[in-house]
């Protein structure tokens, strides 16, 4: 391993762990989307609709489209009217009553948009990693209700509609969309839904007087769709509790009342069927995304030609009120029918009179259908017969693929065949036995779904082995490099073998082989080579392993040695499993943080002491970083919080302008290079105006603020201000170049300032005070680390009392020393493993400490509406990207000086942190859920993710760090003379015969 340096081991961690990271979408996510099936549809010898009407209000929550409120929009709001609670939604609420059947349709994550309408249209849930690809366009293509209809005519947002209009027969779909920059956060959301409103009667006016539009409006199985996107950006921009969605819902109710009779007066035959439903809800934060009920939990209304009427319970509460949830809503005497999202094509399909979307996966709610019994047995019939195509298509591909195919129990033998289960039903129905026929089929289309299931997890056992050999394989590796790198001293001995050699290649040659003649992804290739590579890697250096393992416990000789080391890995297992508890409570941070304050005591009272001013800062900051992680990770914009996250910031600022010179003073800087004028004046200049962009950054930040929530308007000057001030706090620095001041305070004071204005703009609550705290906590860590580096170098010094026992110590100490003068890193010793934990830590921390990122609902647009009001996922996600980025580059600048304090090579505590890094990864990945409660499955994925991409954060970490401190000036320990640290130094390569030598 002498030959892989530092580069290389950097990118292979990268590559390795990008492409590790996609193995959860080979395992648990395969897309359900097949191609070649035929089409299976009721034939009747007339629809139960000639045209079908679908209502999608984005984001509507189930309780609040259902629930009496205070009238949010009164004439006179001091009236007692005003304030009795009262449907929001009379139209649809009467639908309820009297017309048609409702019921709550449960959606799955992620609940966004794009996979909400593929559910509702398509009949499909597709892989979780297809929302990666965007919300405007498809991966890949599949059917849908709009593809089977005659015609559709289609209004609403840009970032639906066009995936349905480009994945459908050409010319069969009709999309008219508002221009992106409609969807403005600033301004009221219900325009998006008048928008829409005012198009569809446009359409049926102009039919008026243009006989081509009639005629094609007037023919059956035609279907329109509104797309009503202002309750989720009212919901995002003011949260499903205020007055302003509140009011939205009375927007919507007013606009569907005005379009179901415009259509029914336009056709005048009573053969309209309407459905009312939702994409996703919204948690009370203004958010969605993840498993949440709120958010997983829609409303579902049909009424017309075709849907059964309302099943009235006079005499107490109907069925399908069990669960509690619709207790507030007044409709206890109503049944209701709950359904999954992807029966609602299946539903549509039915009432239409259309063939059902070959992809589809949703069974047909019966409770909804206004027809006899007979007639639902023979639709639920076809509704089987088109999951059971999917199975077979599935199920030759996978035959056509594998070496040998073990075909699936309960569809795998004569008496249980496709065939013969279909005929028997049709008997039952033939024979009058409808109900048994109904029965049969329920049970048919769950075989079938079982069945396709079968299909999607067949290769889960060999592709774990796979990840699982991998990971371990990238864990060992990593030590090993670590080892050889910066742990020995001299070139170890390679022993690869001509029979090692063939033995690894002929198992690498033998998995290649079996995914090459089952036509396995080209992804499987990848998941195959790291096994192998890493293992034979391994296996070529184990010398280096075994001796490194020696120098590194050469130490440990006694029986009280062995029960310390024994208690210390225990305990770095512990925190690694406490990190991963973490995930699931944050608060066990804050357990932590109070354990780390006593961290100092374990020197001694003599170490305390003489450090208490840092003990006391150190016990301070843990204490404060203890209290976020208490705090509700999701957040409500608070402007007196934000401010004072900046009053802090701006004061320590003015604080260092003022006191400068005393503070690198007594830092142990060079008197003479601080007291030229020239030297420092223009320094002091550029950070007079970073402190300046603190100031300015609150006061856009403050008129923002104010514009938003009066709605408006986000004025032009205001969000220039604000993208000029964010923009010149991360490149003014940079200016510090001209006049450059090597001392690592006034570094670390740049990099703070540099940060700052960011963590004022893009925050809605205590993310400032948490900046603050997070910088204190860190700064005090590295200066105690390296106080307690040399605490423990002058312990192990000889003593005329007892020099004989310290002499391993001593020994070391002297290497060091030595090393250092020589221009050397020093070798990693076991008491480095604690920095490398301390690290990987902050790293959890920084993360979970102001939210939960593993919920999608922790992120707020309430920020980024301030620099870009106006709806762009992407361009608003970046900027969220770059908050959460801010603590990571503070950290590695951080740990970058602390490296250099210690005299410890700049990539070697951070490989470290690799290494240990991916136990947790191995941990989250068996965790990983693709059934069960939808906020698991979530839950796990995200938390595979995060956990996985802390390799690559680690492997950027460094790159950064290398860019934050370069020119940074370290004061050897017992010389006067700074070794400044920078061009070939910082850059060098690792070289093997070196091990950690800088050339």
């Amino acid at each position: 391993m002498a030959q892989i340096g530092r580069f290389w081991f950097l990118s292979i961690a990268v590559v390795f762990h990008f492409i590790y990271i996609y193995s959860i979408f080979s395992i648990y996510f395969v897309s359900p989307i097949v191609h070649g099936m035929r089409e299976h549809g009721v034939d009747t010898q007339e629809a139960p609709a000639q045209r079908l009407v679908l209502f999608v209000g984005d984001g509507l929550r189930a309780d609040k489209a259902f629930q009496s409120f205070p009238d949010p929009t009164p004439l006179d709001e001091t009236s007692e009217d005003a304030k009795s609670p009262r449907p929001l939604a009379p139209f649809l609420r009467s639908r309820v009553l009297s017309h048609g059947t409702f019921g709550v349709s449960h959606t799955r994550v992620p609940t966004e948009s794009r996979p909400g309408h593929v559910a509702l249209i398509a009949g499909l849930y597709e892989d979780v990693s297809a929302v990666m690809t965007g919300w405007k366009l498809n991966p890949v293509n599949f059917d849908s209700v709009f593809n089977r209809s005659r015609h559709t005519w289609s209004w609403g947002s840009p970032d639906i509609l066009p995936m349905f209009e480009q994945g459908a027969v050409p010319g069969r779909v009709d999309a008219d969309t508002y221009d992106p920059e409609f969807e403005d956060f600033s301004k009221d959301g219900f325009h998006l839904d008048t928008w829409v409103f005012d198009r569809v009667k446009k359409l049926f006016k102009d039919a008026k007087t243009n006989v081509t539009l009639d005629s094609e409006l007037r023919k059956d199985k035609n279907v329109f769709f509104l797309h009503l996107l202002g309750l989720d950006t009212t919901g995002h921009a003011h949260r499903p509790y205020s007055k302003q969605y509140l009011h939205n819902i009375k927007v919507v109710d007013q606009g569907v009342q005005e379009i179901t009779g415009l259509i029914e007066d336009f056709y005048s035959d009573g053969k309209t069927a309407f459905i009312f439903t939702a994409d996703h809800g919204m948690s009370d934060w203004g958010s969605h995304g993840d498993g949440h009920p709120d958010n997983t939990r829609t409303p579902l209304i049909a009424w017309g030609s075709g849907v059964a009427p309302p099943i009235v319970n006079n005499s107490g509460t109907a069925n399908g009120h069990e669960d509690g949830f619709s207790s507030d809503w007044g409709l206890d005497h109503i049944q209701r029918h709950d359904v999954s999202q992807a029966d609602v094509a299946a539903l549509m399909a039915y009432l239409a009179g259309l063939d059902f979307p070959t992809n589809s996966v949703g069974e047909l709610p019966l409770s909804y259908l206004a027809t006899d019994t007979k007639s639902k047995a023979e639709a639920l019939l076809e509704n089987a017969k088109e999951i059971l195509e999917m199975y077979h298509v599935k199920e030759d591909m996978k035959k056509s693929t594998e070496l040998y195919y073990k075909p699936f129990p309960g569809l795998g033998d004569e008496t249980h065949s496709v065939e013969y289960r279909i005929a028997r039903i049709q008997e039952a129905i033939d024979q009058g036995r409808v109900e048994d026929a109904i029965k049969q089929s329920n049970t048919l289309i769950q075989i079938g779904l079982q069945g396709l299931r079968y299909l999607q997890t067949y290769d889960w056992l060999f592709l774990r082995t796979l990840v699982t050999a991998g990971y371990i394989g990238w864990i060992v590796f990593a030590i090993t490099t670590v080892i050889d790198l910066h742990v020995l001293k001299e070139e170890s001995q390679t022993l690869r073998t001509v029979s090692s050699m063939v033995v690894f290649s002929s198992v690498l040659v033998g998995v290649y082989s079996v995914l090459f003649m089952q036509q396995s992804p080209l992804i499987y290739y990848a998941y195959a080579l790291f096994p192998v590579m890493f293992w034979e890697e391994i296996w070529a250096r184990r010398p280096a392993l075994f001796k490194g393992c020696k120098v590194l416990l050469r130490d440990v000789s006694s029986k009280a040695d062995v029960i310390k080391l024994v208690l210390s890995v225990a305990g770095c297992f512990g925190l690694l499993e406490a990190l991963v508890q973490s995930y699931f409570q944050r608060e066990i941070f804050t357990i932590c943080y109070l354990l780390a304050t006593t961290w100092p005591a374990f020197y001694g009272k003599e170490f305390v002491e003489k450090n208490l001013v840092l003990v006391f800062t150190w016990v301070l900051s843990c204490m404060l970083m203890s209290t976020f992680t208490l705090l509700p990770a999701n957040k409500i914009e608070d402007l007196s919080l934000i401010l004072s996250g900046g009053v802090l910031m701006f004061a320590v600022g003015v604080l260092y302008l003022l006191f400068e010179k005393r503070i690198l003073v007594d830092a142990d800087a060079s008197e003479d290079e601080l007291s030229c004028p020239s030297a420092d004046g223009l320094s002091r200049i550029i950070l007079g105006t970073q402190v300046g962009l603190i100031a300015l950054a609150m006061i856009v930040t403050k008129s923002s603020i104010w514009h938003l929530q009066t709605r408006t308007g986000l004025p032009r000057g205001t969000q220039l201000v604000g993208w000029f001030t964010l923009v010149a706090s991360l490149l003014v620095p940079f200016l510090h170049s001209l006049r450059p001041n090597g001392h690592y305070l006034h570094r670390l004071v740049i990099i703070f300032l540099q940060f700052a204005p960011s963590f004022i703009i893009l925050t809605i609550s205590y993310e400032g005070l948490f900046y603050f705290a997070f910088c204190l906590c860190l700064f005090s860590w590295i200066q105690l680390e390296h106080h307690v580096h040399k605490h423990t170098s002058q312990a192990s010094r000889p003593s005329s009392r007892s020099s004989i026992p310290l002499r391993p110590t001593i020994a070391s100490a002297t290497e060091r020393r030595a090393s250092l003068k020589e221009g050397e890193y020093r070798a990693l010793t076991l008491a480095d493993g604690r920095i490398a934990l301390f690290f990987f830590f902050f790293l959890q921390s920084a993360f979970f400490s102001t939210g939960n990122i593993a919920s999608v609902s922790s992120f707020s647009l309430d920020a980024v509406s301030r620099l870009i009001p106006v709806f762009d996922p992407f361009s608003q996600g970046a900027l969220l990207i770059l908050k959460i980025m801010v603590p990571f580059a503070v950290m590695s600048a951080n740990f970058g000086i602390l490296n250099r304090r210690l005299g410890v090579a700049p990539s070697a505590l951070f490989m470290v942190v690799m290494a240990i890094g991916d136990v947790m990864t191995l941990n989250f990945f068996y965790m990983v859920k693709d059934e069960g409660s939808w906020l698991d499955i979530g839950t796990t994925i995200s938390h595979f993710v995060i956990a996985s991409l802390l390799g690559v954060f680690v492997a950027g970490l460094e790159l950064t760090s290398e860019l934050f401190i370069g020119g940074v000036e370290i004061k050897i320990e017992g010389s006067r003379k700074s070794e400044r640290q920078t061009g070939a130094q910082q850059n060098g390569t690792v070289t093997g015969n070196s091990n950690g030598r800088i050339h």
